[in-house]
């Protein structure tokens, strides 16, 4: 799922069940990050499509590199959307969501697509591809992005009132 915002669906299931202990924002900049690799390939024509940082050592090195960069980009992001409330992002915050993020782009990606060995250069398999159908996979990430979407808001809206 390359450049695509199905990867936010189980983002946003994410933010409504741990709400301030997660960033969306910092959990979409990791999965840009990733799909960097992919997409000088898709430009230049060399390389692996889905190589290093489609495995679990690269999404390793992209949360790390994604946590340092992704909470001030992330806050400045906040501050454009002009959502102060959940200004500033922590520390913590921001690791776990751009591990969550890491950890679950390989993870959904290697569902769908046949080059991606997640657990490399420890196994050459691909031990995820095809456990769902693609169409599946797609579905149930655009039902996760409406399920995340609306459990988020209706927490918001009971704290607010509670």
């Amino acid at each position: 799922m390359p450049f695509t915002p199905l990867h936010m669906g189980p983002g946003l299931v994410v933010k409504a069940c741990m709400q301030s202990a997660f960033s969306l924002m910092v959990f979409g900049w990791t999965q840009i990050l990733i799909d960097i690799q992919p997409l000088i390939v898709m430009i230049t024509g060399k390389g692996e499509l889905h190589g290093f940082s489609h495995t679990y050592i690269g999404a390793t090195l992209i949360a790390i590199a994604s946590a340092l960069t992704g909470k001030y980009f992330g806050e400045i992001g906040l501050r454009i959307v002009r959502m102060p409330k959940y200004n500033p992002i922590g520390w913590r915050v921001a690791i776990v969501s751009a591990f969550i993020g890491g950890y679950s782009h390989v993870f959904i990606d290697s569902i769908m697509h046949s080059d991606i060995t997640p657990f490399s250069p420890f196994s050459d398999k691909s031990i995820f591809y095809g456990v769902v159908n693609i169409d599946a996979l797609h579905i149930l990430c655009i039902v996760s992005a409406l399920v995340g979407g609306v459990g988020f808001y209706m927490i918001e809206r009971i704290r607010k009132y509670a």
